[in-house]
């Protein structure tokens, strides 16, 4: 008897999980950069809020 398909069946394994290892990665990348895209709008919308002058003093306190 063979060990071809053993053989086969491995190396499907190793495509299988190294598939599976890439599409994670790029999956927490893609979520890490719109967490980072989230940031940067709030940072921006503080930084054009904060520059406005405040409307009365007692809304500052």
């Amino acid at each position: 008897m063979t060990h071809l398909p053993y053989v086969i069946a491995a190396y499907a394994v190793f495509v299988l999980v190294l598939g599976s290892d890439a599409i994670g990665s790029w999956l927490r990348l893609r979520w890490a950069r719109r967490l980072a895209q989230r940031r940067q709008q709030r940072l921006q919308a503080r930084a054009a809020a904060g520059s406005a002058p405040p409307l009365a003093p007692e809304l500052t306190r």
